[in-house]
């Protein structure tokens, strides 16, 4: 019976899909349940590899939200809707892993009107797919259709909202009254509205959702690490804020400062630069700095007026073209050097260009070296240099 199912719902959602989302394939299933007899004890595990086309290890992790099911149906017409909506056994695959208790929907009560709304909003059911498909909680909730009025007013357009919604689609399940629009409301009044909401980023539905007894604190703390609000840079602040919490965050200014010798000041310079550094964990600031000071012997203050180089990958980038520039400086081959600042920020391509392809005569390993230790991989060549 099982694998009755996972034939009938694997050929349809690989064929193009009709106009009613669930009526070709219900009959399908119901005929199928009238020529079988039903199976004494529904395997949820084996159905989401079978029929779901879920890894193992996936189907094992999203089994033990589903072990109160005790038989496909509702799953079965859960499957048939997403097939009739569009989407590919990939897309059902990805939704289905990602929300597991997708497959619990009611689909008339839910998932149907759902989809009407998010259409009567002038949403395409492509699109609607493609919010499926993201495997979040949200496309199981009413709110979203109510909801989504409000932010195309905010955000402009469903592809800026889009671009949210792919990083953080529980946006539309957030309450409107209580949390969203007294957030959007504080903000316009410190004359942030325009910081946040002008420009769509990843950082916007983190302070958009964020608790609005709290924004408040958000904000201080923010100015607190010297980045005025009429800067650009304030929005990322204010999510490295959002992410440490408020009362963390002093503690990992103190880190900063004794990792990398920074003043007060030079910190400052630090957060409205590169605000990202502050989310970043302990272990990271540590290696950088190790890199940085001790390895490469740069200036602290330096280091803090050119800060967009610690937000560099250390193994893929930073290291590899440090090893580089000293096996050339060792062997001779390249008379004089711009700073390593210029030479981490140049592109891959430049790089490559200027102080590899140069030598493939004198150094004909370097291409070589340099791809290995992109990947972590350090030759003796480079190490002894």
């Amino acid at each position: 019976m099982l694998r009755l199912r996972s034939c009938i719902l694997t050929r349809l959602l690989s064929s193009p899909s009709s106009t009613s989302p669930i009526s070709p394939l219900h009959r399908l299933l119901s005929a199928a349940a009238a020529a079988a007899d039903p199976s004494p004890a529904f395997a949820v595990e084996q159905y989401l590899v079978d029929t779901c086309g879920l890894t193992r290890p996936q189907a094992l992790k999203a089994s033990a939200k589903l072990s109160h099911l005790k038989s496909p149906s509702k799953p079965d017409a859960v499957l048939a809707f997403l097939a009739g909506l569009g989407l590919s056994s990939a897309d059902v695959a990805a939704a289905v892993a990602g929300d597991p208790q997708l497959l619990c929907a009611d689909v008339d009560k839910t998932l149907t009107p759902v989809v009407a709304g998010l259409t009567a909003h002038g949403i395409s059911r492509t699109e609607v797919a493609r919010l499926v498909s993201l495997g979040r909680i949200i496309f199981r909730c009413r709110s979203i259709v109510s909801n989504l009025p409000y932010y195309l007013s905010l955000f402009g357009s469903y592809e800026n909202l889009q671009q949210l919604l792919k990083q953080s689609p529980e946006l539309l399940g957030c309450s409107l009254e209580k949390v969203v629009k007294p957030n959007v409301a504080f903000l316009r009044e410190c004359g942030l509205g325009d910081c946040i909401l002008s420009k769509v980023h990843l950082s916007t539905p983190r302070i958009l959702s964020t608790n609005p007894e709290r924004l408040p604190a958000m904000v201080a703390c923010a100015e607190g690490l010297g980045v005025p609000r009429g800067s650009p840079m304030f929005r990322h602040v204010l999510y490295a804020v959002a992410i440490v919490g408020e009362d963390k965050i002093n503690a990992k200014v103190d880190y900063l400062k004794r990792t990398f010798r920074w003043s007060d000041a030079e910190v400052g310079i630090v957060a409205c630069k590169t605000p990202q550094l502050l989310s970043r964990s302990k272990d990271t600031l540590q290696r950088l700095s190790e890199f940085f000071i001790s390895e490469v012997g740069l200036e602290p203050a330096d280091i803090a007026h050119r800060s967009v180089a610690l937000t560099y990958s250390l193994e893929s980038r930073l290291k590899p073209r440090y090893y580089t520039v000293k096996f050339l400086k060792k062997n001779g081959l390249v008379k004089s050097f711009p700073s390593y600042y210029t030479i981490f920020h140049m592109t891959d391509k430049v790089f490559v260009e200027r102080y590899i392809c140069p030598h493939k005569e004198a150094a004909p390993h370097l291409y070589e070296d340099y791809v290995a230790a992109c990947k972590g991989e350090v030759s003796t060549r480079f190490l002894s240099a």
